[in-house]
Formats: C-alpha cells, structure tokens, sequence
C-alpha cells in the first residue's frame, strides 16, 4: 500500500500556489501530444495540423471537463458560484483567495473536445476516422497521467482495501482509480494499430476508447459517493453507458453494412516513404545542397582540365606547323615562281 498522504501544493510562486494537480494534466497534455505527433507520423498523416488542433481541442475538452464537474459537484460551487468558474476559494474572513481550478469531468471534456474536434478536421479537410485513431491513444495517456492528479489532491477514491495497490487517503478526500487502465488502455491500443491493423478499419480504436473509458467508469462510478444523478441513477453511469452502446453500435456498422470499403493497414504508408519531419527536410536540404556545391567544383574541376588539355593540344599544333615549316626546302636566291603558261588569243 501507498503509505503517504501528499501536498496538493507543489509549491508557492510570490504566494500563489502551484498544485500538483495542474502539473499533472500539464504533463498528461505534453506527453499525449508526443505521443499523437508519432502516431500521425506512422500513418503518414500531415502533423503540421496537430499543433493549432490539439491547442483548440485541449481548450474545449478543459471547458466541457469543468462544466460537467461543477454540474457533479453543485453542492460545493452553490453558496459561491464564482468559485465554480473562476480560480478562487473562501478565506476564512468570508473573501476571495486564489486557489486555481481542481475539478474536471472526464465525459464532459470527452464530448466537448469530440464536437470541436470533429469540426477541426472538418474544417482542414481530412479524414475523422483516420485522425480519431491517432488521438485515441493520446487520450488514454492523458487521463492515465492527469489522473494523479487526484491522487495528489485526495479525491475521487473507493472503499477501504489492504491491496497492495490502495492508497493512503485522509478521510475527508477522494481518490482515482483509473490511472492504470488508462495505461493497459493505451498499450492495448498501440498494439491493436501496429499488429492488427488488416482487420481494423479507421476510427476502430476511438470505438474501442469510448468502449473501454464506459465499461471502466460505469463499473467505478457506484464506488462514488455525493456524485451528480438523475432521478436517483448516476449521471456518470448513463453518460458513460451512452459511451458503450455508442462504440459497440459504431462497430458493428462500420464492420457491416457500414463498411468503408478500406482497411486501416491500406492507408498506412510504404515504410520506405516514411515522411520526413520538418528538421529531417531541412538537414536533407542542406546536404543537397553541399553535394550540388560538390557537384559545381567537380564540374569546375574537369572545365579547367578541359581547358588545359586543349591548350595543350593547341601547343602541339603550333609545334606540328613550325615542324612542317622547317621541313621544307628553303627556294633559292634569284629564283622566281613558276608561272603558268599564258594562252593566247
């Protein structure tokens, strides 16, 4: 068991405090985007597009995670609504302190940055469902990360355990439990895109994300106490339940009469014409041009050995003229040409 009760701080800047919670999904949020840069670059997509994408993306997902957890957790926001939108808390004194944001619900920032991110790659002109499985991977990451979060902050736990992998909690906090499936969740489908790739069609893996995320959260989320529900059911459990039956219907179609018509591994490219990165073209571009210099002084090179070899030709035909010249008899003093004979009228 994981004996320690940690800090939510990681430390103070002029007195603001900086909580492990934000560094956490900042890590998250860098470590998905590596990994989603790779996986574009491995089905040959254009990862110029990743950059503005992911930073819109990340902004709605973060905007839809903090509603729905407001939403969840009204009880906290109600006497102090600015609380709920704002990075503050109630000092003793009844004012404002800054405290920075410590909630986010994953389903709300799934749906938001689905929506912003289908109408970006809409709005570029490619593919959904070949962008989907690069992201899903991605997403796996960053709640597999984020989530220590929680850990961090004492929230979001289950029932007591002597397991060995419980974690020590003070009682009046709340702690995640999904961090590993996130991590089996990614591998597995890092895996499925590498090795199975013949039998998956584009956008199978973010199916099997939506299947996976459900079927964990809807098991946990009866572990949750004070959480938000409708009519006495778990918001969570049927926003996570809509999650399966959407995958699960998703694949049943698009492996039946939905079928694009395309494996996943036929759009894979050649992996001798992997693409090349923005650093890869430019050191290529350099080295052409040195062997364009190259070629120039060779080329230099053999003008000037052609110059010279004609010059010397030029010197043996002045030698052969002057040979010729001296080769002949020299005409006698007082002789006068031949002349031809003149015809008379």
């Amino acid at each position: 068991m994981i004996d320690i009760t940690p800090d939510p701080i990681f430390l103070r800047v002029l007195g603001f405090p900086i909580y492990w919670y934000g560094i956490a999904y900042a890590v998250g949020l860098a470590v998905a985007y590596w990994v989603i840069v790779r996986e574009a670059r491995f089905r040959g997509l254009n990862e110029e597009l990743i950059g503005t994408g992911f930073i819109v993306v990340a902004v709605a997902a973060l905007v839809g995670g903090r509603l729905y957890h407001v939403i969840d957790q009204w009880a906290l926001y109600r006497e102090h609504p600015l609380t709920a939108f704002l990075p503050l808390t109630v000092q003793p004194d009844g004012s404002y302190g800054f405290s920075g944001f410590t909630g986010l619900g994953v389903p709300g920032g799934i749906i938001t940055g689905t929506i912003v991110g289908t109408l970006y790659v809409r709005w570029s002109r490619q593919d959904f469902f070949r962008w989907a499985d690069v992201v899903a991977p991605g997403l796996f990451v960053m709640q597999a990360i984020g989530r220590w979060g929680n850990f961090f902050n004492q929230e979001l736990y289950g029932p007591p355990t002597t397991l060995p992998w419980g974690i020590k909690i003070d009682c009046a906090h709340r702690i995640a439990q999904y961090a590993f499936s996130g991590i089996v969740g990614a591998l597995v489908l890092l895996g499925l895109a590498r090795r199975r790739a013949s039998r998956l069609v584009p956008g199978d893996l973010l199916w099997i994300f939506f299947i996976w995320y459900g079927v964990t959260r809807f098991a946990l989320e009866g572990l949750r106490s004070g959480n938000w529900t409708f009519f006495g059911v778990p918001t969570a459990s049927i926003v996570t339940l809509v999650f399966i039956l959407g995958g699960v219907a998703a694949l049943l179609y698009r492996h039946g009469p939905g079928f694009p018509g395309v494996r996943a591994a036929e759009l894979l490219p050649e992996p001798t014409a992997e693409r090349l990165t923005a650093e890869d073209e430019e050191d290529e571009f350099w080295a052409d041009d040195d062997a364009d210099d190259a070629d120039d002084a060779d080329d230099d090179e053999n003008d000037a050995n052609d110059d010279a070899a004609d010059a010397d030709d030029a010197d043996a035909d002045d030698d052969a003229v002057e040979d010729d010249a001296g080769a002949r008899p020299p005409s006698e003093p007082g002789s006068r040409p031949i002349e031809p004979p003149s015809r008379s009228g």
